[in-house]
Formats: C-alpha cells, sequence, structure tokens
C-alpha cells in the first residue's frame, strides 16, 4: 500500500462517516493528507483529519479521531490505527502492505514520484538573462541550477516548461563592453566604466581575428566600436552559453529585449494598457498609472523626449510571454531586485491578469566561495568577480549544481570548496552518489551469485532498517509535490540525503546476496527489490537535481 493507496482508504472512511452522521461537509483527497511521524514508534503515517473536521461536525476531536480509528483499522494492509493527544490518528501498515512498494516502485522506474500538480500548464521560467559583457558571475550561476532544477520538478509534476534567457542587448551595459573592447584593441587604459579581467583581452584578439578586413582601415571610432559590439557581443554570448550547456543548463528560448523594440511590441503594449484605462499622459511624458495596482509610485513608460523608460521593456516583454500563451510566468531575480516586485505586479494586475500566478517573482540571496577558510573575492580570468569556471574548476559540475541547490534560495550560503571537492561522506553530494553506485555495486553481485527478482514476498521486509528504508522511498511522490509547490528543490536534495543515509543503514543490516553455502531464498530475491528500488528514488531525485546518478565510483 502505497501513500496515494493509504489517503484514498482513508478519504473512504472519512467520507462514510460523514454520511453516517448526516453532514453535508464536502471532503477531497488533498484535505486528508499524510504525514511521517516524527518517531517511527508512532506508526507508519499520521493524519489530523479528526481535528480538522471536528469543528464543523460539532463533536470533539478525540471522538471523532476514535471513530475513524475504528473503521481504518478494517482496511486490507492496515495493522494497527491508535488515537494519540488531542485528536491525532497513528496508523501502523502491515509488512507486506509497506513493503510492496519496492515492486511498484521498479516497475514503475523513471515515473516513480511523477505527479499531476501542473498537468497541461504552460509554464515560462525565466533565469539567469546575465547580460553578455562578462563570464556569467556566481549570482547567476545559483539561478542556473536552481531554475534548471525547477523546469525539472515543474515537467515531472506535468507542466509543459520553456526555460528563457532574456538576452539584454538593448542597454547601456552593452556600450560600455563595446568601448572596453575597443579601448583594448587600441591599447588604451580601461575605460572608467569598463570592464577588467582576462576575458576581455581574449574577446578582443577572436574579434580581430574574425573580423574580415584590418579594423585600421574603418573610418570612424563610432563605426570600430560597432564592429565590436556585435561580434563581440556574440562571442561573449557564445561563451555564456557554452559554460551554461557544460553545466548541464540549456534554454528553449534566447529572447532578445532589442526585439521587443524594433517589433513595435513596446508601444502594443502601452496601447493595451491605455485601452485597459491604466495610461494617462502628464507633463509631456507617459505614465503607467501603477499606483491603482498597488505600486508606490506610477511608472513613466514614455519620457518627455520621446524616448521610452525603463518599464516599457517590462510591459512588452510580460504581454508578449501571455500572449505565446504561457499561464505560469516565472522570474528568477537577484538579491537586488526586492523592489521590482511590487510594480510587476501591478503590471500584471493591470494586464488583467493575477499577481503572484500569471507572474511570480524569485529572489535569490548570494553565493560566496570559501577555500581554507577564506572567501574567494576575484577571479583571475573575470577580475572582479567570481564566475561559474571559477566553481566547476574547484569541485566540478554535480558538487557545484547540488551544492548551489542544496539551501533555499532566500537564505545566503557560503560553499566550502574543500568539503565539496573530498570523497568522503562529509560532502554531500559524493554521500548521495555513493549510496546509489552501491544500489547497482548489489545488484551486480546478485547477478553474480545467482539473485534474481523472480520472487517478491513484501511480508518479508520485517527488519528495522527495511521499514525505515520503505518509509523514505514512500515519501518522495510529496517531497517532489513540496518542491515544485514552494519553488524549494533544496527540499528533494536534503531528501536525497536522508535517502542515502536510511540505505546505508539497511545495507549494513541486511544482505541480498547469501554468505558461503547459504542458500538463496524468496528473502534475498525481495532485498533485491528493496535495493533496486532504492536506487531508483536516488537516481530519479539526482535527476531532478540535474545531477548524475553514477554506477561506480
Amino acid at each position: 500500500m502505497n501513500p496515494a493507496d493509504l489517503s484514498a482508504s482513508l478519504l473512504a472512511v472519512v467520507t462514510g462517516i460523514l454520511a453516517r452522521r448526516g453532514s453535508t461537509e464536502i471532503v477531497a483527497i488533498e484535505d486528508v493528507p499524510l504525514e511521517r511521524p516524527r518517531s517511527r514508534e508512532h506508526g507508519d503515517w499520521a493524519s489530523n483529519i479528526a481535528m480538522k473536521l471536528a469543528k464543523p461536525l460539532g463533536v470533539a476531536p478525540r471522538e471523532l479521531a476514535d471513530e475513524i480509528a475504528v473503521d481504518l483499522a478494517k482496511v486490507e494492509g492496515v495493522a494497527k490505527v491508535d488515537v494519540a493527544g488531542p485528536g491525532f490518528i497513528n496508523i501502523t501498515l502491515d509488512a507486506a502492505a509497506a513493503g510492496a512498494l519496492a515492486k511498484v516502485i521498479v516497475e514503475q522506474d523513471a515515473d516513480y514520484g511523477r505527479g499531476d500538480l501542473y498537468q497541461g500548464i504552460t509554464m515560462n521560467l525565466e533565469f539567469v538573462s546575465a547580460n553578455p559583457t562578462g563570464p556569467l558571475h556566481i549570482g547567476g550561476v545559483r539561478w542556473a541550477a536552481v531554475g534548471d532544477s525547477l523546469a525539472r520538478i515543474f515537467a515531472f509534476e506535468g507542466g509543459i516548461v520553456t526555460r528563457e534567457y532574456y538576452f539584454n542587448d538593448h542597454g547601456s551595459q552593452i556600450d560600455r563592453f563595446a568601448r572596453t573592447l575597443v579601448a583594448s584593441w587600441a591599447g588604451e587604459p580601461t575605460p572608467e566604466d569598463g570592464y577588467g579581467g582576462e576575458y576581455i583581452g581574449e574577446i578582443t584578439a577572436r574579434v580581430v581575428e574574425a573580423y574580415p578586413g584590418e579594423l585600421e582601415d574603418i573610418p570612424t571610432r563610432e563605426e570600430i566600436q560597432e564592429v565590436f559590439r556585435s561580434v563581440g557581443v556574440e562571442f561573449m554570448f557564445g561563451d555564456i552559453k557554452k559554460s551554461l550547456h557544460d553545466f548541464g543548463v540549456t534554454f528553449d528560448v534566447y529572447f532578445h529585449e532589442n526585439d521587443i523594440h524594433e517589433s513595435g511590441a513596446v508601444k502594443h503594449a502601452i496601447e493595451r494598457l491605455r485601452e485597459l484605462g491604466a495610461i494617462y499622459e502628464k507633463d509631456g511624458a507617459v505614465w503607467f498609472r501603477s499606483t491603482d495596482y498597488g505600486d508606490d509610485k506610477d511608472r513613466v513608460v514614455v519620457k518627455s523626449d520621446g524616448e521610452y523608460g525603463y518599464m516599457s521593456g517590462d510591459l512588452a516583454y510580460y504581454l508578449n510571454k501571455r500572449e505565446r500563451g504561457f499561464e505560469r510566468n516565472l522570474i528568477m531575480l537577484g538579491a537586488d531586485h526586492h523592489g521590482y516586485i511590487s510594480r510587476l505586479m501591478a503590471m500584471t494586475a493591470a494586464f488583467g491578469d493575477k499577481p503572484y500566478y500569471n507572474l511570480e517573482i524569485l529572489i535569490g540571496q548570494l553565493v560566496n566561495l570559501v577555500s581554507n577558510g577564506v572567501a574567494q573575492r576575484m577571479s583571475k580570468r573575470a577580475g572582479t568577480v567570481v564566475v561559474l569556471e571559477d566553481l566547476v574548476d574547484a569541485v566540478g559540475v554535480d558538487a557545484g549544481r547540488y551544492a548551489l541547490v542544496r539551501s533555499s534560495i532566500d537564505t545566503q550560503i557560503d560553499i566550502d570548496l574543500d568539503q565539496w571537492s573530498r570523497k568522503t561522506n562529509d560532502n554531500p553530494v559524493f554521500y548521495v552518489q555513493y549510496a546509489h553506485a552501491r544500489t547497482r555495486a548489489v545488484a551486480r553481485n546478485a547477478e553474480a551469485s545467482g539473485v534474481d527478482r523472480s520472487a517478491f514476498d513484501a511480508s518479508l521486509l520485517t527488519h528495522e532498517s527495511e521499514s525505515s528504508l520503505l518509509g523514505l522511498l514512500a515519501e518522495f511522490p510529496r517531497i517532489v509535490r513540496q518542491a515544485a509547490e514552494l519553488r524549494e528543490p533544496h527540499r528533494i536534495a536534503r531528501y536525497s540525503e536522508e535517502l542515502a543515509g536510511a540505505y546505508h543503514r539497511w545495507y549494513d543490516n541486511c544482505r541480498v546476496t547469501p554468505l558461503g553455502e547459504e542458500p538463496i531464498t524468496d528473502l534475498h530475491r525481495t532485498r533485491l527489490w528493496l535495493n533496486d528500488a532504492s536506487g531508483v528514488v536516488l537516481r530519479n531525485a539526482l535527476g531532478l537535481l540535474g545531477v548524475s546518478a553514477p554506477d561506480r565510483m
């Protein structure tokens, strides 16, 4: 019996009791959640449904819990039901019902844990979106890992997910980048507002090599700068794409900001808001009446000189996403963007959409790389900041990704490069990957010893470590759903570590292959199912984080 089956049984019991009591209260499956008790002595699962329904029914929670317990104890596969405290219901499954999950997991394989939370919903995740003026800094790298993991999780929950990179090729930073490249080519000092680092010289050399003629023959400095702008940005963006691809992150759409200006999308968005009564004119400028929708001040969308204001691009880009058919739109921004939230939610409401549903803003906190107890502040290649390559060079892709998703995004993290580069159990990703590799080694040894999965008797899985392991395996679908609902992939990482620990303890106590001349029994065969089920869940969990599950280590 898996948690879904038990929830359905509990719902049936509760519905029957409501009918007996003549209640018109409607209870759905999501109203009867199950939780793992803190102590296994309290059973396999617990529910507070009696405490939730007691008041509407006008009955004491404990009395209702006792009534539920009597009926639930009659369900096949339920060994015992106890009532604790003011009305908590603790449920213990019999060994066969609990152990049956191992076979289900192996049979479902890569599909175990899939849900339908976002079934058929179109979702656009915009993340990283760093300007192509230098290598990807470590703050953006956090969003690369978290954003890609969220995309995987949403798809696992049925979402139709598009990963999108917003390419800012319409701003002043690109001009500064081009001027820096020209200065490098001309042997001049870096402009005061320019960019530093070895990569500037590298990009400059590549532009010179790619240009078909002699740059000295170009008549004006402005034309030379335009060459460095167009070609240099293309090279820099190509480097960023490659770095992300090597980090396991690829995007479905690279959206150019310049396109929304050249296509007339900005004018279209402003006119749409004008039709909705959210635009007015004052002092020769065009304003978005954002205070009507919760913002702290109105925003200029067209300046008095005819130039578009900063927010005009946001209006056009959001409307463009909605017109492309995306129902849920998530934008992942850095820690310095809190002030953007109110204006973007005002924009969402002005277009007639639902803030925090059609548009969500996720804010990520800072990341520091630490080595020998000292925070790394600068990169040789980038000059001023630590970049993606610094992390990968120090710990590798798997450890880098895992370290970045392991903590909640609203907390600042220090990544200890010394710890994450070790091949020991105090390195969390090594600990989890080693557990998976061990499941594969056990399977290979079982095959060599003649143990196969030709028999399965779940009632034989009675060891305490087997009960604990099965309980955690059953939790995986719920953990995935929570990670999706709360936008918290770190829940999957922490769960993976807990599962790895339970598997290692089981491995220490329960043998899959017989010792010496001991005959092969159905217990060995059934334990192989449990071993392989553990491997499936570890592999699926790591896959949602974009981390490999090696067969050997």
